[in-house]
């Protein structure tokens, strides 16, 4: 037998409770708006490598907290986790679990006012044994990890890499902050013992680490910030590779196949565009990788660092593994899964268990568990068990073309069980800008459909998933043809019929933020309301506070400058600079401890458009980061959105 059986509904037998369980059997009419707002009832799933042992972290009931089965999918060990910001997580063999989280703190030394700090939570399987933080038991460095380099197996157990910001000590003997250059550090799962494998760089150079199956340092990356001049080396200090950007747009990849050589990727000079190359750790000439291939993502062995394969970013494109039989198994999973929006999540060495989760049309998003030798596949859990399958509003991809002839594309989320035609909309912006939509389950925009909104994100130009020269083509074009991208979409879809561009509204955060203030100031007559999450309002603003909280890095300054464009026309495309051309009424929603776009960018534009007369509200998110990570206010957030949308462009 060669293909995987794919059961899709079965209520999960081990916890009778709302994640776990089947969202047709729980489905009401109209689900609440909370079912949209809430943090998905099952976040992430890992599966130690040897495949006895599965992590869920999830929401039951009240409870969010994560759960370890064992093979036998009886529960071995769980942890209550509140409001942790929880960033992921995976095993330390099948003796702990290692949990990334972040907080936001104010650290005295570093140059921005407030950070995002991550640490490592270390959760031992036994169920009396305590947790423990990476590094908590120290005071030689901070009690945070800056990368992680790799897990690895040792004959003295399980070490961890990480990245790690070193305290000096003053005349005194007190430890004291000097520097945020992170070194690298090896950490002992089993003592909590800590040991620095490498240094950290000189002042005004950035440094990145490979790490081998050995635990050893394979190769060393290192870009002087004021040149552009990079090097890579091997453990015995011989250079690789080297050469010159003055972006720095250079990056150490992974080991290649065997493990002996290093693939890494630089900035093309002529096209702009990234090229990948593979250079053997002994030394040797660089060879093109993959040099006509452009990639979706790569897959990896967690055990060393070696490259398992590559998913192409093209339409249909299946697993490519350099193995046979990891081809053939990882072929069958993505073949069992086909026309269901899936997507390889964690799987073990020899992909005999793997994880995959399903969303999109129909489906609010699903967990499943793999036996690629029993040849099955079963739901393990769901992301949004109160929205069954036929309250899922249908999605689908409108190609268009904008003014100026290029074509793009949009994803359009419909409401479910209504006719697709004269429909009032929300157009919906992504952030980055460099990323992109694609079709899927968005809960934001199935939260919208939900209530009778149309909504259209366009992937205007500066968006990924259409080569570089597309990414490329948005440079200098903030507030121009990326602004008027969004609107085309709009048009197109209107053209067609399905929705009365005269009832829209433009919502958006970070950049979608930037997007929705500009369509009602720089652009006129578009829509009747505009939602600005975490926006940006004032260009010249956010560069300075970019710029000093990099510590006036010429890397990171020279590449946002390329970005934006020429400098003299910040303000001609900043519109809290044409808060007074307002023509709609205006909601800014702003996290306090946003350390990505700044609180200060919505409090500015509000005393602009308050200075104009223009109407407007302010909310402000107490103790929420850039990423909606918290239930409360991710909630209050889509509250207060719904709200303004329906009162300013009511559905009825």
């Amino acid at each position: 037998m060669t293909t995987i059986i794919v059961r899709l509904v079965r209520p999960f037998a081990v916890l009778a409770l709302a994640a776990f369980s089947s969202p047709s059997a729980l489905a009401q009419e109209v689900p609440p708006l909370a079912a949209y707002g809430e943090l998905p009832g099952v976040e992430d799933m890992a599966i130690s490598r040897s495949g006895k042992h599965l992590a869920v972290f999830t929401t039951l009931g009240e409870t969010r907290q994560v759960i370890v089965f064992d093979d036998e999918l009886n529960s071995v060990r769980r942890a209550t986790v509140d409001d942790m910001k929880f960033r992921g997580f995976n095993f330390v063999g099948d003796e702990a679990l290692l949990i990334v989280r972040s907080e936001t703190v104010d650290v005295s030394g570093f140059v921005a006012d407030k950070y995002e700090i991550s640490q490592g939570l270390v959760l031992p399987l036994q169920n009396n044994a305590q947790a423990a933080l990476v590094f908590g038991g120290t005071s030689a460095v901070m009690n945070a990890v800056f990368g992680n380099y790799g897990l690895r197996a040792s004959a003295d157990g399980w070490q961890g890499f990480f990245g790690a910001v070193e305290y000096g000590r003053n005349h005194k003997g007190d430890r004291v902050f000097e520097h945020g250059r992170p070194a690298l550090y090896r950490y002992d799962f089993a003592t909590g013992g800590q040991r620095r494998v490498a240094r950290a760089p000189a002042e005004g150079v950035r440094r990145k680490w490979l790490v081998d199956g050995a635990g050893e340092v394979a190769a060393e990356l290192d870009v002087i910030e004021l040149s552009g001049s990079w090097t890579i080396r091997n453990s015995a200090n011989r250079t690789l590779a080297e050469g010159r950007d003055l972006q720095g747009n250079v990056g150490l990849v992974g080991l290649g196949a065997r493990g002996d050589t290093v693939i890494y990727v630089q900035r093309d000079q002529q096209s702009g565009n990234d090229l990948w190359f593979e250079v053997p750790l002994a030394g040797g000439e660089a060879q093109p990788f993959l040099a006509d291939v452009a990639i979706d993502r790569f897959y990896w062995d967690p055990a060393n660092g070696q490259l398992l394969g590559y998913l192409a970013d093209e339409e249909g494109a299946e697993p490519v593994m350099f193995d046979a039989e990891l081809q053939h198994r990882a072929q069958m999973v993505e073949r069992a899964f086909a026309g269901n929006n899936a997507r390889i999540m964690e799987w073990t060495p020899d992909f005999s268990k793997v994880i995959v989760h399903t969303q999109g049309s129909q489906d609010s998003g699903t967990w499943f568990l793999v036996d690629v030798d029993a040849r099955k596949a079963e739901p393990f859990g769901y992301d949004r068990p109160l929205i069954g399958s036929d309250q899922v509003g249908p999605v689908s991809t409108l190609a268009y073309t904008a003014q100026d002839g290029l074509e793009m594309d949009a994803v359009v989320t419909l409401p479910p069980g209504r006719e697709a035609a004269g429909l009032p909309v929300v157009v919906l912006p992504h952030g980055g800008p460099h990323m992109h939509d694609a079709e899927g389950f968005d809960w934001w925009a199935q939260a919208f459909a939900s209530r009778g909104y149309a909504v259209i994100q366009p992937n205007f130009r500066g968006s990924t998933g259409r080569g570089q020269d597309f990414e490329r083509a948005g440079y200098g074009e903030w507030g121009r043809k990326m602004q008027t991208d969004i609107s085309d979409a709009l048009a197109a879809l209107a053209e067609q019929g399905v929705v009365d561009p005269s009832r829209a509204c433009i919502v958006g955060a970070s950049y979608g933020g930037y997007a929705a203030l500009a369509g009602v100031t720089l652009q006129q007559g578009l829509y009747r309301c505009a939602v600005s999450v975490a926006g940006i309002g004032d260009i010249g603003l956010m560069y300075r506070t970019e710029n000093r909280e990099s510590g006036r890095n010429p890397l990171f300054r020279r590449s946002l400058r390329e970005e934006l464009g020429d400098s003299r026309g910040w303000d001609a495309i900043s519109p809290r600079r044409f808060a007074a051309q307002a023509d709609a009424p205006i909601l800014l929603i702003h996290g306090r401890d946003d350390t990505v776009v700044n609180f200060e960018q919505s409090a500015r534009m509000a005393d602009a458009l308050k200075d104009a007369g223009k109407p407007y509200r302010l909310v402000e998110l107490a103790g929420e980061d850039h990423w909606l990570s918290l239930a409360v206010t991710r909630q209050q957030m889509l509250t207060e959105t719904m709200a303004f949308v329906q009162e300013h462009n009511p559905a009825d």
